[in-house]
């Protein structure tokens, strides 16, 4: 007779100890650190990859600007020690006939530099704008001078413009005008110096202008043309005000480097560039400080040089802030009440 091998159904279900290696685990998810690590992946490789520009930029540039700052509370004579001076060099700044000097011919050499420079950049660009043969080559030309060192345009320019020889006097004698101290008399030593700045950056200035210029929808020259308006009517009415953001940029920019011009005058002045001339007639507030931190050693005063500099910097950035908020508004403000 067959024996059953079923099991008692009325048997108790077996105990299991503590601990015991039949106990059953605690459920645990595998995959539980790669979703954290996936997470701290997704936050930290943004940082990650823009960290090298904020170490350059901490040791490059946040440090000197801090580091100058703290020299120029300082009274600081290169290869000396500090002594703490507090506010005495910018207060030596106010009182020196100097610094005002250096500050007048920075304004009067940016603005002789840059207000040309623009009015010319303006027009090369409507020009380059139409489409003429060769236009590829023109718009590679206006580049050049940008592409040329400082050193070098500056030493042409100086042979140009030498009193004794230079070719711009022989011209000016061909039509019967006297020979002009380009070098030693204030006026035209600042003229010359802005020549050589004006041709270096009109033909960068006109490119800017020409991209704004083809970002201008064709519909709008259409219909002027439509309505019997000439090409300067349409570049008085539709052209500028359509880049006008543009032409803001660029009075921007090239403001704060004629504040720091310096190459210019230092290399058109020769042995007498560093103090702008003889009679500092062009000397700016980026020679001057040269001047005071590697001539007179004077470190202290050299920074706070450099500080005032910076703040009319900030100043321009500010106009410019407040001129482009106000043309923003008016824009809002005109299309509304249309």
């Amino acid at each position: 007779m067959a024996t059953s091998l079923q099991p008692d159904q009325d048997a108790s279900p077996p105990v299991v100890l503590s601990g015991s290696p039949t106990e059953p685990k605690k459920h645990r998810d595998p995959d539980g650190w790669r979703s954290r690590l996936y997470r701290l992946d997704l936050k930290a490789t943004p940082y990650v990859y823009v960290a090298p520009f904020f170490l350059v930029f901490a040791a490059f540039g946040l440090f000197p600007l801090v580091y100058t700052g703290w020299l120029s509370l300082q009274k600081v004579e290169l290869g000396g020690e500090a002594e703490w001076r507090g506010f005495d060099n910018y207060l030596r700044l106010w009182d020196s006939d100097f610094f005002w000097n250096a500050l007048a011919n920075t304004f009067t050499i940016g603005l002789i530099s840059t207000v040309p420079q623009l009015l010319m950049a303006l027009g090369l660009a409507h020009l380059l704008n139409y489409r003429i043969r060769g236009r590829g080559f023109y718009r590679v030309a206006v580049l050049a001078p940008y592409a040329t060192s400082i050193a070098a345009a500056a030493l042409v320019f100086a042979q140009l413009f030498n009193t004794d020889y230079g070719l711009i006097n022989q011209l000016l004698g061909y039509v019967g005008i006297d020979a002009v101290n380009w070098e030693t008399e204030k006026w035209p030593a600042q003229i010359a110096i802005s020549t050589i700045v004006t041709w270096r950056w009109t033909g960068y200035n006109a490119l800017i202008y020409l991209a704004a210029m083809q970002a201008v929808p064709n519909d709008l020259y259409e219909a002027a043309a439509l309505d019997g308006a000439s090409r300067f009517r349409q570049f008085i009415s539709i052209t500028i005000p359509s880049i006008k953001p543009t032409i803001l940029f660029t009075i921007v920019v090239s403001t704060i480097g004629a504040t720091q011009l310096f190459g210019e005058p230092l290399i058109f002045g020769g042995s007498l560039g560093i103090g702008g001339g003889s009679g500092n007639q062009y000397q700016t507030l980026s020679l001057l400080m040269y001047e005071k931190g590697w001539i007179t050693g004077a470190l202290g005063q050299a920074s706070a040089i450099a500080w005032v500099m910076l703040l009319l910097l900030l100043l321009i950035g500010l106009v410019q802030h407040l001129l482009g908020r106000s043309g923003r508004g008016k824009k809002k403000d005109g299309a509304a009440r249309s």
